[in-house]
């Protein structure tokens, strides 16, 4: 892990983002990016246009200059939080922060690219319309895991530094690039570690074979629980990260299905919205 980019809006999710950025710069010796993006091309377009754009009113041009100045002031006031969060856990000197107009996801591309791209990105679960539809998860957040090629790690609303993590590992290709990186990471150095894989019924060897082999990778990690589960996954995972005092979720975005990129998987999906802990995502 050498470059963080860290996702920032003005909810709180924003703030808890800041504080796990700021834990993994500390443990990692990572420089971060910060990034808040003015989403304001909605100002920009036509009211009303006709298939051709010929057609259109623009009421909002005055506004659009009014908006943009308030978006500086939100930016700054932004950078000055961040920097607050980053002095206060030492690491204030990782930190650079990034403002752009446009859309959040198409500026990936600009922090995924060049000679010392981020290898690591952090996001909020939701957003700024977080005490509305609160069963939901942010739309920037489900862009960013689809669009991303870096692992993610999806904070939920309050920070809290880890101590005990869980990683559920099916035996995938995203879930194996889990497991290799909790097995080498500084990251996770004295953190308590579990591993559980879940077995369906009549996969029960399967499963302990998987669980077997994850044991092995992180052997020399060292391994606090290993355990097969029995049931739905999203269920059986969803009721250990409760009952265990886990407070880091560690897994694949995506399983064995062959519908890739489009969709976050369905077990993820149904985890990030069930579990009030962060989740740690590999593609």
């Amino acid at each position: 892990m050498r470059k963080i980019l860290l996702c920032l809006d003005g909810s709180l999710y924003g703030r808890s983002c800041c504080g796990y950025a700021a834990w993994m710069a500390g443990r990692t010796g990572a420089s971060v990016d910060a990034l808040y993006v003015s989403e304001l091309w909605q100002f920009e377009t036509p009211l009303i246009a006709d298939f051709g754009g010929s057609l259109g009113a623009q009421p909002y041009l005055a506004l659009t200059a009014q908006l943009q100045e308030i978006e500086k002031t939100k930016a700054d006031a932004m950078k000055g939080a961040a920097e607050d969060m980053f002095s206060k856990m030492s690491a204030a000197d990782s930190l650079r922060f990034h403002h752009r107009t446009g859309v959040l996801v198409d500026t990936l591309d600009e922090f995924e690219q060049g000679d010392t791209p981020c290898d690591f990105l952090v996001v909020g679960k939701r957003g700024e319309n977080a005490n509305f539809a609160k069963g939901h998860l942010g739309t920037n957040m489900e862009r960013v895991v689809r669009a991303s090629t870096m692992p993610v790690l999806v904070a939920n609303r309050e920070f809290t530094a880890p101590t005990r993590l869980l990683l559920a590992y099916d035996g995938s290709p995203s879930a194996t690039k889990a497991l290799d990186f909790v097995a080498t990471s500084s990251l996770f150095d004295g953190i308590e570690k579990h591993v559980v894989t879940v077995a369906r019924s009549g996969e029960e060897r399967q499963a302990s074979e998987r669980l077997a082999a994850a044991e092995k990778a992180l052997s020399a990690a060292g391994v606090g629980s290993a355990q097969v589960l029995g049931g739905h996954p999203g269920d059986a995972i969803a009721e250990y990260v409760a009952a265990n005092g886990i407070n880091l979720l560690v897994m694949g975005a995506y399983g064995h299905s062959v519908i890739r990129r489009l969709i976050i998987g369905s077990t993820t999906t149904e985890l990030l919205r069930r579990c009030k802990v962060p989740v740690m995502l590999f593609r």
